[in-house]
């Protein structure tokens, strides 16, 4: 018997990222929005022609969209902020990127979405926004066009899109009923004034089930027989007014008709979900098996609870991992459940294929990893392979666990007081100092050279004086700007984590695989392949020339080992602990040869300190544990007077407070533009003790922001932290904005912090 196999979404970015190019080249207006569509329909077009080659029994539809998919919903229903009100004049595709960007055609720029993490994942979504009288006006031609291109495939479809309780648990409700509430939320770059409580949300369920219902009707009319509802949301922790609300909707939702649901889950076990789940009234339910514990077996309990109707899909290849299933092993898992199931069975992967690279075939093995990799095409074939019975056994796949590394971490020399006071003398920076993120425009110039080099037209030598050219021109900029504390600009990086992965042992870097973060940005995620050793200093000679240029403190930049553990493939066989302890061991001495040649100030980023967090909070302590001890290990060769920074954005930080002042650095420099100030309110009420330097400006935004929106955040920030422990810069490094628009922004700032200055040290 011949299994159903179907996958929950697929990489949209194409092989080669050409979605990413074709959207940038639509925002220039280097192409029409015709032109633009027609790049975007043939991408689409060949990821249902890769499930049709390899044999799948349904075509996913719905899961291809142009940012994110939750945008997409948003758009979809009307929900676009009082802020957009030029979006009206736009259509849906113009009215994501502006919702997204706070740019589109001939509309006034506003405050772009606040854009947060994915679950635990590396990708990021833009967050919607509900106001407390939200009307609907649901569209969703664009998804029903998308059916009628899949249709003339001649193959069988299944439709995806987002759950009702799901988007609504992923949205905010922003509270505009006053003028001071939207006056507040356009200063501060959103409209977060006031969130209400998670158990809000809920009251817009009622408007939004006919929505869903003639969704449904209108799938069906055009012979769609089954639609996947994702509704990751039943894998948290979820209070009771929302296990209510599932029973609720999809018991006002259950069809009697031919039209079936699927409701997926994926990321985790169902937990303390699992009745919830399976009684659901739908046609059959999706689970991730990938993410159990060794020796958990959640999915038998499924099955054991599962009525006797219902199909179950079972998520057994991991679509967040780029090794090769172990097929044997996964066969006997088929074998046991098809025993209780029959033909109410379907295989499928655990969650959407997006969060790895596209295909395999155009890489280079390297011979330690051959036959031991795949990617989403590869993927495909694997599942098919289950589904059929054609097993083989991959004697590459190595079955032994490496051995255990351990150190004893280290923390720094001195408490935080002792500390911030010798750094004032040594340092001698003014109050409110101001200084950036780190990474500089990456300009044509940068790329052209280093794409060179790469091929081989260009000499070590002839590079590295095009890279330290670069760095003088960032360099002469943040001393024209007057900019307290500088960078070198890190002109030499392609990507914060791929940097340092090249230059340590144990990584293996691939040449095109690349994975959607947002938009259109794309990162190369490194797979951790052997034991992480740093064979040789990797920043010091840049810092080392910077320094000559200015005599003004350069910071040196260092991207920390929670960071490059969470945005890279991780080893199949290793704990995330123990790969994280190598990498501090390595940051660690890479911080000791910094100080050494007289780095002053150094900024260990942990963009990602948060997002490998378990998504329940029974495992959360674990995961704390280790990754404080890892980074305040990395920085515990500083000196008492070397002053480490740290940086985070774009993840919800509020409830992790205790572990970043665990982390004990210096100062925190955190993104606050597109969240707003409640962040900084957090700080203030559980006591932050040491330096923070709140982000005053989006910069994932071509938006320009205004010296008013920076002051907002400077006065805002100035309620909440002591002036002395206060400093001044961006969200988030520069490297995806251009230098004119990174002039003007850096300008503002720094005659905001100057005109602050000016009237504190008046007072």
């Amino acid at each position: 018997m011949t299994l159903t196999t179907h996958i929950l979404g697929y990489p949209r970015i194409g092989a080669k990222r050409e979605l990413k190019f074709a959207e940038e080249s639509y925002w220039k207006g280097e192409i029409t929005q015709a032109e633009f569509l027609a790049k975007a329909q043939a991408l689409e077009a060949s990821n249902w022609q890769a499930q049709i080659d390899a044999g799948l029994s349904l075509v996913t539809v719905g899961d291809f969209v142009f940012y994110d998919s939750i945008l997409t919903h948003a758009v979809r229903l009307g929900v676009i902020p009082a802020r957009f009100k030029e979006a009206e004049k736009l259509n849906q595709v113009d009215q994501q990127f502006y919702l997204a960007r706070g740019r589109a055609p001939h509309c006034t720029d506003v405050a772009a979405l606040e854009m947060t993490k994915w679950f635990d994942t590396n990708y990021h979504y833009l967050v919607p926004e509900l106001n407390s009288a939200q009307q609907f006006k649901a569209d969703f031609s664009d998804l029903l066009a998308q059916v009628d291109r899949a249709k003339a495939l001649n193959q069988p479809l299944k439709v995806v899109l987002p759950g009702l309780v799901s988007f609504l648990y992923l949205s905010r409700i922003v509270d505009a009923n006053t003028a001071e509430a939207e006056k507040h939320a356009c200063e501060c770059g959103n409209d977060h004034a006031d969130i209400s409580a998670d158990q809000a949300n809920l009251k817009f369920v009622d408007a939004l089930l006919p929505i869903y219902a003639a969704l449904f009707d209108e799938l069906k009319a055009r012979g769609v027989e089954y639609v996947q509802v994702d509704e990751p949301a039943l894998v948290l922790d979820l209070a009771p007014e929302w296990q209510a609300a599932f029973e609720q909707v999809y018991h006002l939702l259950q069809r009697h008709d031919c039209l079936k649901l699927i409701v997926a889950s994926y990321f985790e076990t169902l937990g303390a979900n699992l009745n919830l789940a399976v009684n659901l009234p739908v046609a059959g339910l999706h689970i991730d098996i990938t993410r159990e514990k060794v020796g958990e077996f959640f999915w038998k309990k499924v099955i054991d609870q599962l009525p006797t109707h219902k199909i179950l899909s079972l998520g057994l290849i991991n679509g967040r991992s780029v090794w090769a299933s172990d097929l044997v092993a996964l066969n006997d898992i088929v074998q046991t459940a098809q025993k209780s199931l029959g033909e109410r069975l379907w295989l499928a992967t655990g969650c959407s294929l997006l969060h790895v690279p596209v295909d395999l075939r155009s890489e280079t093995i390297p011979a330690e990893v051959d036959g031991k990799l795949a990617f989403a095409r590869q993927k495909l074939e694997e599942l098919v392979a289950l589904a059929n019975g054609h097993i083989y056994a991959n004697e590459k796949l190595s079955k032994a666990v490496d051995a255990p590394f351990d150190l004893v971490a280290q923390s720094r020399q001195a408490p935080f007081e002792i500390r911030f006071k010798a750094q004032q003398e040594k340092l001698k920076l003014p109050l409110i100092p101001t200084t950036t993120i780190g990474s500089f425009p990456q300009t044509a110039e940068i790329r052209a050279a280093r794409a060179a080099w790469n091929n081989g037209n260009l000499t070590n030598d002839a590079y590295e004086a095009a890279m330290k050219k670069e760095i003088a021109y960032a360099i002469q900029q943040q001393e024209e700007l007057g900019l307290d504390v500088l960078v070198h600009g890190e002109a030499e990086r392609t990507d914060m984590v791929e940097y340092f992965a090249g230059l340590l042992d144990g990584f293996w870097l691939s040449k095109f695989g690349w994975v959607q973060s947002y938009g259109s940005r794309c990162v190369r995620p490194p797979i951790i392949v052997g034991d992480i050793t740093r064979p040789n200093a990797m920043t010091v000679k840049w810092i080392e020339y910077a320094n000559t240029l200015s005599d003004k403190i350069v910071k040196g930049m260092l991207t920390g080992p929670v960071t490059i553990l969470n945005w890279s493939f991780p080893p199949a066989h290793r704990t995330r602990r123990e790969v994280c302890l190598q990498l501090a061991e390595a940051i660690r001495q890479e911080v000791s040869d910094l100080q050494d040649a007289g780095v002053e100030i150094i900024q260990i980023d942990e963009a990602a300190f948060r997002e490998g967090l378990p998504l329940r909070k029974a495992d959360q302590a674990e995961y704390w544990d280790w990754a404080v001890k890892s980074f305040k290990h990395c920085s515990s060769s500083a000196r008492v007077d070397t002053q480490i920074h740290t940086h985070m954005c774009y993840s919800d930080f509020k409830d992790c407070l205790p572990q970043i002042t665990a982390m004990d650095a210096d100062v925190i420099t955190i993104e606050t533009s597109r969240s707003g100030l409640q962040l900084l309110d957090v700080f203030h009420e559980q006591g932050y003790p040491n330096a923070v330097g709140p982000g005053v400006y989006d910069i994932h935004s071509p938006r320009t922001p205004t010296s008013d929106n920076m002051r907002t955040v400077i006065d805002g920030a100035l309620k909440t932290i002591p002036a002395e422990r206060l400093w001044v810069n961006p969200d988030c490094g520069l490297k995806t904005r251009g230098w004119a628009e990174t002039k003007i922004a850096l300008a503002t700032l720094v005659k905001m912090a100057k005109e602050v200055r000016k009237e504190l040290q008046a007072a």
